[in-house]
């Protein structure tokens, strides 16, 4: 099968890119340039810039063509003018960010929470403000821009070219943007406590480390039956934040205790505004039962790696 990807070398990217070209896959990278990694020498590589991607890469004819970059309305527009007609199918990275929750957990929207804590499933409402880290800092390109909903809603409104949608969690892992660099700064000798804000110790938020999440692409663009589908990833459940540094904390062998305390007891610059009674925990049965995913990675080594990872980052004063 020909695959080509758009972007894929930066943080999920190479897994990816690795696991399906050991599957036999025939693998094209399209990319900036901006971030070099090792790839199998059989991968091609392609430069270029998203906003004017050369038209010539329709001659490729992929079988699938994967964007892991589509982050604005704009984006979705460029991508299917260009792929219809000259892919057999897509498969588009999209954010749990989508959810009315996220909205709501932003304070961009008014609402109470939900009477039950259940998961959000891919049929839960969406957001219905716009533009979520617009005039804020933020993990995102082109805040100004950004909106996940509006690039599903660009993908959904044609049927010309398949497309499958996966709504991403928080991605940690080697080579993040030091998601946990904070906590595992405090995972040390000597510390004896980590005070958490008592409303966000309580807050449950899927993760997904990144080889894991690298696996649902795979399992995306090499089923056919994905297509037209929407699907969640992350991990199956998702603890507390106070229970996610718990764990942390054992794999990191640190014995101080987690001390949930009232806002107004920190620090003012440790104050989180979040309305954190909206949780961002969500359901990942659908691609569990259709597509079969499964964690390759064991959640107890993702931690260690990423630890590991950040102390050695430190060392090295990166």
């Amino acid at each position: 099968m020909r695959v080509l990807v758009l972007g894929g070398t930066s943080l999920t990217g190479p897994f990816l890119v690795r696991r399906l070209e050991g599957l036999g896959h025939e693998v094209t990278v399209f990319h900036r340039g901006e971030h070099e990694t090792e790839l199998p020498a059989a991968v091609r590589h392609l430069h270029g810039s998203f906003d004017d991607p050369p038209r010539d890469l329709r001659d490729l004819a992929p079988d699938v063509v994967i964007h892991m970059w589509a982050l604005t309305e704009a984006d979705a527009a460029r991508f299917l003018n260009l792929f219809t007609g000259f892919a057999g199918r897509a498969v588009v990275i999209s954010s749990c960010d989508v959810y009315r929750a996220y909205g709501r957990f932003q304070r961009l929207e008014s609402g109470s929470p939900p009477a039950t804590a259940a998961p959000l499933d891919e049929d839960a409402p969406l957001r219905e403000s716009r533009y979520p880290y617009r005039n804020k800092k933020g993990p995102v390109e082109i805040p100004d821009q950004y909106d996940k909903v509006l690039v599903e809603e660009a993908l959904r409104a044609q049927t010309a070219l398949p497309v499958t949608i996966l709504r991403f969690p928080a991605v940690y892992g080697p080579n993040d943007y030091h998601r946990f660099r904070p906590w595992v700064q405090k995972l040390v000798p000597g510390n004896p406590e980590i005070r958490l804000q008592d409303d966000f110790a309580r807050w449950r938020w899927t993760h997904g480390f990144v080889e894991n999440v690298a696996e649902a692409v795979v399992l995306a663009a090499t089923h056919d039956a994905a297509a037209g589908g929407t699907y969640n990833v992350g991990e199956a459940v998702a603890p507390t934040w106070a229970e996610r540094l718990a764990e942390w904390a054992r794999v990191a062998d640190w014995h101080g205790r987690i001390v949930p305390v009232p806002a107004d007891a920190l620090p003012e610059n440790e104050r989180m505004p979040p309305d954190f009674s909206h949780h961002l925990a969500i359901d990942t049965t659908r691609i569990r039962r259709d597509l079969g995913y499964a964690e390759p990675v064991t959640r107890e080594e993702g931690i260690a790696r990423t630890i590991a990872w950040e102390r050695s980052e430190a060392a090295a004063g990166s």
